[in-house]
């Protein structure tokens, strides 16, 4: 159902510089750019992250509610991208670690005040 999640920025080369570091290694990509917006995700039919600077012209805000949950492979990368995005300059809202028997995710807000997370879900 999800095709794509929009997030906000007020400095499209920072978000662009660190979403790029952020997910270096990793199967995501860089899949589309413009001048007003960058999309990550594993392809034009997958759904996908979008960081871009509002359409109508005011500035990027942040919500304190919505979050962008990104799905990982395994714990260990849940460890390595929420330490490597606190590396490169995001705000730690939620340490890594178990929540429950099967939840395991570190969340953090990116430069922009987004908050986002890093999880696994076993069954």
């Amino acid at each position: 159902m999800i095709g794509y999640i929009t997030i906000g920025t007020n400095d499209l080369p920072a978000a662009k510089a660190f979403y790029d570091a952020l997910f270096e290694g990793q199967e995501v990509r860089l899949i589309y750019e413009n001048d007003t917006m960058v999309t990550y995700g594993f392809g034009r039919d997958k759904p996908a992250l979008l960081v871009t600077k509002p359409y109508d012209g005011h500035p990027a805000e942040s919500g304190n509610g919505p979050m962008v949950a990104l799905s990982v492979a395994d714990k260990d990368t849940v460890d390595l991208l929420h330490a490597r995005a606190l590396q490169l300059g995001a705000l730690d809202e939620g340490a890594v670690g178990w929540r429950g028997d099967n939840f395991y995710g570190g969340y953090f807000r990116d430069l922009d005040g987004n908050k986002l997370n890093f999880y696994i879900w076993r069954s």
